[in-house]
C-alpha cells in the first residue's frame, strides 16, 4: 500500500469502524443504529444552526491538538493541554485585575497574548522535567494538567471571584471591547480563524524552515541530531512552548469570546479530545484542520442525541474512546508490509516427483 494512501486510508478506516461499534454499542441500549448515525451527521453537519455549533467547538480542538502535535514532531508524547488551556483561560480573566487595557484589539490581542504565555510556560514545564530530570513527559504532562485545574479552581473560587457570582464562582467579565465577536454576525467566533492560521502557520514552520527541520529531526532520529549537533534541549523546550502556547490561546479564546469571564464551564474536556485529534490527524498540523471540525460535530450533536433517542449527552465520549484505541490499535498495521505478507502467504506450486538414478562408478 502506497504511503500516501495508507496515510489517509488507517485513521478513514478506524473512524468507520468507531461509528460501527458505537452502533452496536447504543444497539444493546435497545437504540437503532442507523438513527444515531443519522442524527450524528444531521446534529454536526445537517443546517447552518448545526454548522455553526461543529465549527464553535472545532476551534479550541485545532489548538489543543497543536499542544500534542507539535512536541510530538520533536519526539515527546504531551497530553497535558487541558492544564495549559484553564491556565490560559485564568491568565486572559486575570490581566484586567492588574493592569488597565484598551477596549479594542489592542487589548484583545493582549489578553491572547496572555494565555500564550501561561501555556506555554506549563507545558514548557513538562519538556524541562523531561530533558533535565528524567521524568516521562506523558505522565507529569498528565499530572501537571490536574494541577492546574487545581490552580484554577483556586484562583475562581478565592482571590479572582466576582462576588456577584453566587452559585457558580466565576471571575469578572470581561469588559464589551475586549471580547472576541463572531465572523459576519454568526455565532462562529474569530477563534476559529485563529485556529486555522495556527494550523497552517505550524505546519509551514515544521516544513520549510530550517528550525522546524531541526525539530523533527530530533523528534524523528535524536541520536543524528547528536551527531551533527543540534541543540536539542533547547529545541525541546521550544516545541513544547509553541504548542502550549496554541493551548493556552484556545483558553484565552474561550473566555474572550464564549463565556466572557473564567469559571468551571472552561474545563470542558478540549485538552484531552485534542490528543485523539492529533492523532488520527498523524500530528499534522494542516490535517487537524478537518479532523477537528469533524470531532467538533460530534461533539456538538450530542444534545440531539439526548433530546431525540433519549442518550446520554455525554455518549459521544464512548465514541472518542472507541475511535481512540482503534487509532492507537492502526499503528501496528501502519508498521505491516503488505507486500511482503502476501508473498509469504501465496500458494508454492508443487514440485515433481524425484526420479533417483544410480550414480555411476
Amino acid at each position: 500500500m502506497p504511503s500516501a494512501l495508507k496515510e489517509i486510508a488507517l485513521p478513514v478506516f478506524a473512524i468507520a469502524a468507531a461509528l460501527l461499534l458505537f452502533g452496536v454499542f447504543v444497539w444493546f441500549a435497545g437504540v437503532s443504529p442507523v438513527d444515531v448515525w443519522v442524527i450524528l451527521f444531521k446534529g454536526a453537519f445537517g443546517d447552518w444552526f448545526s454548522w455553526q455549533n461543529t465549527l464553535q467547538r472545532a476551534a479550541p480542538l485545532m489548538l489543543t491538538a497543536l499542544c500534542v502535535a507539535i512536541p510530538a514532531r520533536a519526539g515527546l508524547v504531551i497530553i497535558g493541554g487541558e492544564g495549559a488551556l484553564v491556565l490560559g483561560g485564568l491568565a486572559c480573566a486575570a490581566v484586567p485585575y492588574v493592569m488597565p487595557l484598551p477596549a479594542n484589539i489592542a487589548g484583545t490581542f493582549a489578553l491572547c497574548v496572555a494565555g500564550a504565555i501561561a501555556g506555554a510556560a506549563w507545558i514548557a514545564l513538562a519538556g524541562w522535567l523531561r530533558q533535565y530530570r528524567g521524568i516521562n513527559e506523558t505522565i507529569s504532562s498528565l499530572l501537571l494538567a490536574y494541577v492546574a485545574i487545581g490552580f484554577f479552581k483556586h484562583f475562581v473560587e478565592g482571590a479572582l471571584r466576582d462576588p456577584a457570582s453566587l452559585n457558580k464562582p466565576a471571575t469578572r467579565s470581561l469588559a464589551e471591547g475586549l471580547g472576541i465577536g463572531g465572523i459576519g454576525g454568526s455565532d462562529v467566533h474569530w477563534g476559529l480563524v485563529i485556529g486555522i492560521v495556527a494550523c497552517i502557520a505550524s505546519g509551514l514552520w515544521l516544513r520549510f524552515t530550517a528550525s522546524g527541520f531541526s525539530v523533527r529531526v530530533v523528534g524523528g532520529n535524536p541520536r543524528t541530531a547528536q551527531l551533527v549537533g543540534l541543540p536539542a534541549n533547547r529545541l525541546i523546550l521550544a516545541a513544547c512552548g509553541l504548542g502550549g502556547a496554541c493551548a493556552g490561546v484556545a483558553g484565552a479564546v474561550e473566555v474572550a469570546a464564549v463565556h466572557t469571564n473564567a469559571n468551571a464551564s472552561l474545563i470542558a474536556g478540549y485538552g484531552y479530545a485534542g490528543i485523539l485529534v492529533s492523532f488520527i490527524a498523524r500530528h499534522n498540523p494542516v490535517a487537524i484542520i478537518p479532523v477537528a471540525i469533524l470531532f467538533g460535530g460530534f461533539g456538538a450533536a450530542g444534545s440531539l442525541l439526548q433530546r431525540r433517542l433519549g442518550l446520554p449527552d455525554a455518549s459521544v465520549l464512548v465514541l472518542q474512546g472507541i475511535a481512540f484505541v482503534l487509532i492507537l490499535a492502526s499503528e501496528g498495521l501502519r508498521m505491516i508490509d503488505w507486500k511482503a505478507l502476501m508473498r509469504n502467504r501465496a500458494p508454492v506450486a508443487p514440485r515433481g516427483p524425484v526420479i533417483a538414478t544410480e550414480a555411476t562408478p
